[in-house]
């Protein structure tokens, strides 16, 4: 029995070592954290209080612009909404400063277990083992491209299932490493992942808060 399964290890290991194995490993390994990250978002943070107060932050923001607008018409119902929006504007600044506690809460949570589970698939494929082909070249890519390239220093038989001959693979063939399939598919299947869990107000809340946030800070109230 444990031969059998010393056997099926083996043939498991070496089906993933290489593409395309590698490739949909890898697929597969960032649609399994998704999940565990979302489940435990999901189990650990209440979703909808956090997008109820977005839904407020949101509105208060317009509202600020709409203030603006009467300052010139009615200065006297021009500083009392003032007011009332400043009184306002502290509450939910602390309110925002809780929501953004809880959402840190699962990622201090799973932060060390993900980062073993890298260290560890990492160290099994390498760091420039080429895993998945990419359209473009990596090198092409500012700053992070030579970290991002795969390449072989042998002829391994594997590149006969592409090339159809045995080659040694280049930098400039277009490969990338795992780290950086890793991470291509950790962004896709997340963003998914939560969209399908109804999670997808928390993913883009923080670029909405950020381009909201700037917008708001651009408006600044005139002394009247």
């Amino acid at each position: 029995m444990l031969l059998f399964i010393f056997q099926d290890s083996n043939a498991f290991l070496d089906a993933i070592s290489y593409p395309p194995g590698s490739m949909i490993f890898i697929i597969l390994l960032a649609i399994v954290t998704a999940l565990i990250s979302t489940g435990i978002t999901k189990w650990l943070v209440d979703t909808d209080e956090i997008n109820r107060k977005q839904i407020i932050k949101k509105a208060h923001d317009e509202e600020k612009a709409k203030i603006i607008d009467i300052a010139e018409t009615d200065p006297e119902r021009y500083r009392k909404l003032r007011k009332r929006w400043e009184r306002l504007d502290t509450m939910i600044k602390q309110s925002q400063q809780k929501v953004a506690l809880k959402r840190m809460l699962p990622s201090c949570i799973t932060f060390v277990p993900m980062i073993i589970i890298f260290s560890v698939v990492r160290g099994l494929f390498g760091e420039s083992n080429p895993v998945a082909l990419s359209p473009m070249n990596a090198n092409d890519v500012p700053l992070i491209g030579q970290m991002m390239a795969a390449w072989t220093g042998e002829t391994p038989e594997w590149t006969a299932l592409v090339y159809g001959v045995v080659r040694t693979i280049g930098s400039e063939a277009g490969w990338i490493n795992f780290t950086a399939w890793y991470f291509l598919c950790s962004f896709g299947v997340n963003t998914l992942v939560q969209r399908l869990l109804k999670l997808q107000t928390q993913a883009q809340g923080g670029m909405e808060q950020m381009m909201g946030g700037g917008k708001a800070k651009a408006l600044e109230f005139p002394d009247i």
